[in-house]
């Protein structure tokens, strides 16, 4: 079956790639052009443009920045995958985008009779390298069923989350406690060496107590704790705080349109945003611990 696949960024190229790994027929689109070329040279057709790689498709993998790119992607008149999609062919949207938009989308793709999942993922660009991504599934279970062949060539864990937009709903809340869970480990860690504490002993502590979480077994925002932490690299690589910021802002959105109380969502998204406007945007997340607010 003909696979197409548009948006090769840090997390759409080694997801293709493992597709292309797995011998399937791809026909890939970005608008950079060193990931197609490192696409092509895996195997991928270059297609010249979304109806180009969309034509024929029998399956549609998105992987794109935000709610406006998804939505012109799909919905464009003339050069939009709804458009060019072929009868019968199933729409996977990787990104991550506002539940609005992913239900606005799957509405759209169901009037011309197409079956869409929103599948937005979690596990960073090791996961996506790795096949171990966790895909965040809203949908109709029939459609998720017809997607799980592509999904488990990309990941290890694939949840449904309920009908259209309850994928990107599921991200939106992982990604709001993600954020402030590392802000609260940047502080405890922070408070800890402050008063005489070793970081990776305090670390080891926390880790067996009360306060474990991802952030501090996992991904350790103090430079030295864990060396293949984005903090143990000048914070290179990794989830970028711009993107946290984005999904942040997702996450207070879709809070403030179901009056939903998330004051410390807000609290977080306002930390990254001044991450943001002091330059570091492009740091991974975890580099709110180098640089607190006093």
């Amino acid at each position: 079956m003909n696979t197409a696949f548009i948006g090769l960024g840090h997390m759409g190229l080694p997801m293709a790639l493992n597709l292309l790994k797995a011998g399937l027929a791809l026909s890939c689109y970005d608008l950079a052009e060193a990931p197609l070329a490192q696409a092509q040279a895996a195997g991928a057709r270059r297609a010249a443009g979304i109806a180009d790689a969309v034509t024929g498709a029998d399956v549609v993998i998105t992987m794109l920045p935000a709610s406006r790119h998804v939505e012109g992607a799909y919905l464009e008149a003339d050069g939009g995958i709804l458009a060019h999609a072929k009868a019968g062919a199933l729409l996977i949207d990787c990104s991550t985008i506002a539940p609005a938009s992913a239900i606005r989308v799957a509405q759209a793709a169901a009037e011309r009779g197409l079956a869409m999942i929103d599948a937005p993922v979690s596990g960073g660009t090791a996961g996506a390298q790795a096949s171990s991504l966790t895909f965040m599934v809203g949908g109709e279970a029939a459609a998720l069923e017809r997607a799980r062949p592509w999904l488990e060539k990309m990941g290890s864990n694939i949840f449904h989350a309920g009908a259209s937009g309850c994928g990107q709903t599921a991200k939106v809340c992982n990604n709001m406690l993600l954020g402030i869970l590392m802000l609260g480990t940047s502080e405890a860690l922070r408070l800890g060496i402050a008063n005489g504490m070793d970081p990776a002993a305090l670390s080891q502590i926390m880790s067996k107590s009360s306060g474990r979480n991802w952030a501090l077994e996992l991904y350790n925002p103090c430079p030295g704790v864990m060396p293949q932490a984005p903090a143990s690299r000048g914070y290179q690589g990794g989830f970028g705080v711009d993107l946290m910021l984005k999904d942040l802002g997702l996450a207070v959105e879709a809070a403030h349109s179901h009056a939903a109380a998330t004051p410390l969502g807000e609290l977080a998204r306002q930390q990254y945003q001044r991450l943001s406007e002091q330059g570091h945007g492009g740091l991974d997340f975890s580099c709110a611990f180098a640089y607190p607010e006093h």
